[in-house]
């Protein structure tokens, strides 16, 4: 029997592209030897892209052309490209760069294994290669969205929302549970709109219920929460639901009345303004994480200077800011690109400086707290770890000096925390957690 081909998976871009690889890569290990992102030589290359916005999609280009370059030198024997990239320009791509295997779209997973020899399994649905640290996976609960936000490009990419069943998922958290993860990160392009469409309404609350009841979970983190139409008992099941952080990502994007009209966010500044308030009333230990975008299309600086008091009023915990990105294909793309690109980076970068304050200012309130702590690896003379009031890699994390008592990656342990930093907390381990 001829030994296994050895096949490297590159993913490019955001979480829910990393579960679509890990899917993918649970199909293939019958067949060959798989990697995930690995700087080994492979015999197949498949590069899962992005396609969001121009950065991301030129770091698509550039990898899909190094791939080509290496199967030229002989490196490669086949390369192919799949993601949202190849979903949005597959037709050009193809035209372009004549080389590549198979061009395939985010949902042609079928098509992909067939092109690689290997016949879907369907009794491995809902089963992943994960390719985090085994105490915490990503947990995507639907596909696409209804939403028509104006500088969006999703709908163009992944479609429509597209819910899975109940069922679906809890055999997918039971299987992760087995595998021993602790920590489920819930994502979806709308998180609150979950259910709508195969129950007739939003049933995201009975959903993250039911994840809890599964043995094994821990932490259950909620990202991507719509602000229009907010469903309020999910913030009830977070004050009495001890497994459900007191966490949430709701991508609130500005708070300009016509700026937000413009983008078509459905609720306006007094709106986003109730919406703050009620969560921070109703669930006063709930951390909120949200993004906002400068130099939308005619923002003035007055508008800008209104987002700024905004942040500075509500004191956000975790705050990313993006530069509008003018994408064709989406409403926005009908307006004039008017601020000028120093401007852009110009507000991003007070912005940021304001959240730098913000975020050191109530760091400095943690300290001589006790806190659970999840340790996620060892790295630097530290062991490494997070509360529940953090996310993997976006948000603050917790160090805490390798002093020779060793700590297990993986498990969690209550943390006194002895200094604080802009983004960081500095602990010392009191007890198990």
């Amino acid at each position: 029997m001829p030994p296994k081909q050895k096949i490297n998976v590159i993913t490019l871009g955001c979480s829910k592209n990393l579960i679509d690889s890990e899917i993918l890569m649970r199909q293939l290990g019958d067949k060959y030897i798989v990697e995930h992102d690995s700087n080994e030589q492979a015999d197949v290359l498949v590069i899962n892209t992005c396609g969001f916005i121009g950065d991301a999609k030129e770091e698509s280009v550039d990898a899909i052309l190094q791939a080509v370059e290496a199967k030229k030198n002989g490196d490669l024997k086949k390369v192919f490209v799949t993601g949202c990239l190849s979903e949005r320009y597959k037709a050009e791509l193809k035209d372009e760069i004549k080389t590549v295997d198979g061009f395939f779209g985010v949902n042609e997973l079928p098509e992909v294994l067939a092109a690689l020899e290997v016949d879907l399994k369907k009794e491995l649905l809902g089963e992943r290669l994960i390719t985090t640290p085994s105490h915490f996976a990503y947990l995507k609960i639907s596909e696409g969205c209804d939403r028509n936000c104006s500088f969006c490009a999703i709908p163009l990419i992944r479609g429509k929302h597209k819910s899975k069943s109940k069922e679906e998922i809890i055999r997918e958290v039971k299987f992760l549970a087995s595998k021993g993860v602790k920590e489920l990160l819930l994502i979806a392009q709308d998180l609150t709109y979950y259910g709508v469409d195969i129950y007739g309404k939003k049933e995201i609350a009975d959903l993250v219920s039911r994840i809890s009841d599964v043995p094994g979970i821990e932490w259950i983190r909620l990202h991507y929460a719509y602000p229009a139409q907010f469903p309020v008992e999910l913030l009830q099941l977070m004050k009495e639901n001890p497994k459900v952080c007191n966490y949430l990502d709701i991508p609130l994007q500005h708070i300009s009345d016509r700026i937000l009209k413009s983008m078509k966010r459905g609720l306006g500044e007094l709106g986003t303004v109730n919406l703050v308030e009620k969560i921070k009333k109703e669930v006063p230990d709930a951390v909120l994480r949200t993004t906002l975008i400068v130099g939308y299309p005619g923002e003035t600086e007055e508008e800008f200077e209104q987002l700024l008091d905004f942040v500075e009023k509500y004191r956000f915990d975790r705050l990313g800011v993006f530069k509008y990105a003018h994408e064709e294909g989406t409403p926005a793309f009908e307006l004039k690109d008017d601020v000028a690109e120093e401007t852009k980076q110009d507000r991003l970068d007070r912005l940021m400086m304001l959240q730098q304050q913000i975020s050191f200012d109530l760091n400095k309130q943690k300290e001589g707290q006790l806190l659970k702590v999840i340790i996620d690896r060892q790295e630097g003379g530290y062991y490494i770890g997070r509360t529940e009031f953090d996310s993997p890699e976006v948000d603050n994390e917790v160090l805490i000096a390798d002093s020779g008592l060793p700590l297990t990656v993986g498990s969690f342990y209550t943390v006194q925390i002895q200094k604080a930093d802009f983004f960081d907390l500095y602990g010392e381990v009191v007890t198990g957690a």
